[in-house]
């Protein structure tokens, strides 16, 4: 009824052993694979200020030259006084 022995039950085995490896294999790269402070760097990258924000945005012509000075403005006097 089964073979016995040979190379098919040593290579069904074999296969059993690879199925399990890839698989511990793909949890751990789904759970170390990830990029930023979710990996536990001790320094993620540094978020864009609001100066940094309309900058870009004048650049993209997102907004004209009046209206980054008049938000510039804004954000000038709504920051706080550094010590």
């Amino acid at each position: 009824m089964f073979y016995e022995g040979g190379w098919f039950m040593g290579g069904m085995h074999f296969l059993w052993w690879l199925f399990w490896i890839a698989i511990v294999a793909a949890f751990a790269w789904a759970l170390w694979g990830r990029t930023g402070a979710s990996r536990g760097d001790l320094n993620p990258p540094p978020q864009e200020t609001p100066h940094e924000l309309l900058q870009r945005q004048l650049a993209r012509g997102e907004c004209t030259p009046e209206e980054y000075e008049t938000r510039k403005a804004l954000l000038d006097r709504d920051r706080p006084a550094r010590r």
